[in-house]
């Protein structure tokens, strides 16, 4: 049975969430953890967010929500970029769970943003194919911000923001199935920037 809850309601209790662990006040425990996991291995997941975030170690996305096993499904790639797998990735989850908010979340001194930046700005060589193919990924959404007549650590903090809103639109418009449903208000797609520095997460406004 699909257990659907408004994506508004998520939003705030992710906003909660990151308030407690800001606080040290987060209210997860391993014994619940445990308990729940088990109850999870025989009667399936139901998970209220799907979350497409980077793979940076810095960034645990339960941990920085104060949620526990089961809560959300966490697509992790390195500069939180939409590629086919990604977004099939985020379908399944929709489908299978019918969880109402996809939220994607970059964060501050993002590596991936970085090489992405030094390779236009400074012609910075990729190490690899692979690697290569996350740059031109992100490349198109932060080459303007590069123009700009700003310092380096201001074109660094607009580019994390303006990759994660280009992760955003695309879900909504790469997928027939996600448009569908945000078409049906049946889901939401938001952003939002995670500070390494402090460890707030701040919605993006869309």
């Amino acid at each position: 049975m699909k257990i659907t809850i408004d994506a508004e309601r998520v939003i705030e209790d992710l906003m909660s969430g990151n308030k407690r662990f800001l606080e040290g006040k987060s209210i997860q425990t391993s014994e619940s953890s445990l308990k729940k996991l088990k109850n999870f291995s025989e009667n399936g997941q139901f998970p209220k967010a799907i979350v497409l975030c980077c793979s940076d170690s810095r960034a645990p996305v339960e941990m920085i929500f104060d949620q526990d096993i089961g809560d959300l499904f966490v697509i992790r790639v390195a500069g939180n970029i939409i590629a086919p797998s990604l977004i099939g990735s985020v379908e399944f989850a929709v489908a299978a769970f019918g969880t109402s908010l996809v939220l994607v979340m970059g964060h501050t001194q993002c590596g991936a943003i970085k090489a992405t930046l030094d390779h236009i700005e400074n012609s910075n060589a990729i190490p690899s194919e692979n690697i290569h193919d996350i740059v031109s990924r992100i490349k198109p959404h932060i080459f303007p911000i590069t123009q700009m007549p700003v310092s380096y650590e201001e074109k660094f903090t607009r580019s994390v923001e303006a990759n994660v809103l280009a992760s955003v639109d695309q879900l909504g418009h790469s997928s027939r199935l996600l448009e569908g449903l945000l078409s049906q208000r049946k889901i939401k797609i938001r952003g939002a920037v995670l500070n390494l520095a402090t460890g707030k997460v701040d919605f993006c406004n869309i």
